[in-house]
C-alpha cells in the first residue's frame, strides 16, 4: 500500500510512500526527449517531453513508479486492489496498458487538463509486460501546479475524478476516500472548547486532544486521513530546504514501519522509500527505508535531448555524523 501527496510553498511538490514487502530493485530514472518509448498497442512515442522518476528499468525499459516530466505534470500509481479492472481491447480505444500509463500521459501532456484530454479516448489493457512483470493492480493520481484528479479502471470503465485535496491512498475508491473524510468532521490541531455538556467539569489534560479520533493505524483509509489532516495543518517556511524537509514531515506521518504489518507469515509491508519532486525545478528527491539522508537528482544536469536513459542506483546505506 502507499500515500501519494501534493505540497505548495514558494514551488510546487508531488510525491509519495512506496510501502511493500520486496524491492523489484528501483532506481531514479531520467527519460530524455528521444528515447523511444514502444508502445504495445498505440503508436510509439518516439519523442516526447522528458521525465524523472522511480523506475525498475528491465530490458532498458523503465517501468515508472512515480515521475514528474520537464513541464512539471506528475503522476503516480498506487495498489488499487480488487477495485482495479483492465480490458481486452476495444475498437475505437487508445488501448493503453497499465505500465505504459505514466509514460502515455507524461510524454504528451503538460497540464491536468490536457492530461484528462488524453484520457477521454483511454482504455487500460490487460495486456502484461512480461511473465516476470504481471499487471499490477493500480489507480493513478495526476498532479500539475494548480490541481489533480484520480483515475481508476474498474469494471464500470475509465473513472476521472477531481482531486481537491491531493492526497491518495489504495481502497475504497476516491469517492467513498473523500465522503469519509466527513467523519472527521469535529477534528482540529487547535485548541477547543468542550461541548460535552453544561455544568461538566472538564479540562484538557494534554496537549493535543483536539485531535482526538484522528486515525493511527496504517489502513490505506485512515492513511488517507491523517495524510489529508497533516497537509492541511502543516506550516513551514517557503525556501527549498524547508519545504522538502516539510514534505517528508508530511510523508513520514503515514509512512510503515517494517513489523508492524505482516503480509505473509515472516513478510511485512514497509515504507521502501519516500518521493518528493519539484515540480517547478525537475528535481528528484528521495529517502530510503534504510537511509533517512535526503538525496537529490537534477533531470536537467543531463542531456534531455538525448536517446538513453540517465539510471542512478538509490542510496540506501545510513551513514551517522558524530559530533564528538
Amino acid at each position: 500500500m502507499c500515500t501519494a501527496i501534493t505540497f505548495a510553498t514558494k514551488d510546487h511538490y508531488f510525491g509519495r510512500n512506496l510501502d511493500l514487502d520486496f524491492s523489484y530493485n528501483e532506481t531514479v530514472t531520467i527519460t530524455p526527449r528521444n528515447f523511444k518509448f514502444p508502445m504495445r498497442k498505440v503508436d510509439d512515442l518516439s519523442s516526447h517531453y522528458a521525465m524523472i522518476g522511480m523506475a525498475t528499468v528491465v530490458e532498458d525499459y523503465p517501468l515508472y513508479y512515480d515521475a514528474i516530466n520537464e513541464a512539471g505534470l506528475g503522476m503516480a500509481g498506487l495498489n488499487f486492489p480488487d477495485n482495479a479492472h483492465y480490458f481486452a481491447d476495444i475498437d475505437g480505444k487508445n488501448n493503453i496498458a497499465s505500465f505504459e500509463m505514466i509514460p502515455y500521459i507524461l510524454g504528451q501532456a503538460k497540464t491536468v487538463d490536457e492530461a484528462k484530454k488524453l484520457l477521454e479516448n483511454v482504455s487500460v489493457s490487460a495486456e502484461v509486460f512480461s511473465a516476470d512483470f504481471p499487471t499490477a493492480t493500480l489507480h493513478w493520481i495526476i498532479a500539475d501546479k494548480e490541481k489533480s484528479i484520480v483515475v481508476e479502471s474498474t469494471k464500470e470503465g475509465l473513472n476521472v475524478y477531481d482531486n481537491p485535496v491531493g492526497v491518495m491512498t489504495n481502497n475504497p475508491p476516491f469517492p467513498i476516500q473523500m465522503y469519509d473524510l466527513n467523519d472527521y468532521y469535529a477534528i482540529s490541531a487547535h485548541p477547543l472548547e468542550h461541548k460535552f455538556g453544561n455544568g461538566v467539569s472538564l479540562h484538557e489534560y494534554s496537549r493535543g486532544m483536539a485531535g482526538l479520533g484522528l486515525p493511527g493505524d496504517l489502513s490505506s483509509k485512515s492513511r488517507f486521513v491523517r495524510a489529508v489532516f497533516t497537509k492541511y495543518n502543516s506550516m513551514c517556511d517557503d525556501d527549498e530546504l524547508s519545504s522538502i524537509n516539510q514534505f517528508f514531515k508530511i510523508l513520514g506521518s503515514v509512512e510503515q514501519v517494517k513489523g508492524l504489518c505482516e503480509v505473509t507469515p515472516g513478510k511485512y509491508e514497509y515504507t521502501i522509500y519516500s518521493s518528493c519532486m519539484n515540480q517547478d525545478k525537475g528535481i528528484f528527491y528521495y529517502t530510503t527505508y534504510g537511509n533517512s539522508d535526503i538525496h537529490a537528482i537534477d533531470m536537467h544536469k543531463v542531456d534531455l535531448d538525448g536517446g538513453k536513459l540517465s539510471i542512478y542506483k538509490l542510496n540506501k546505506k545510513l551513514s551517522v555524523s558524530y559530533d564528538n
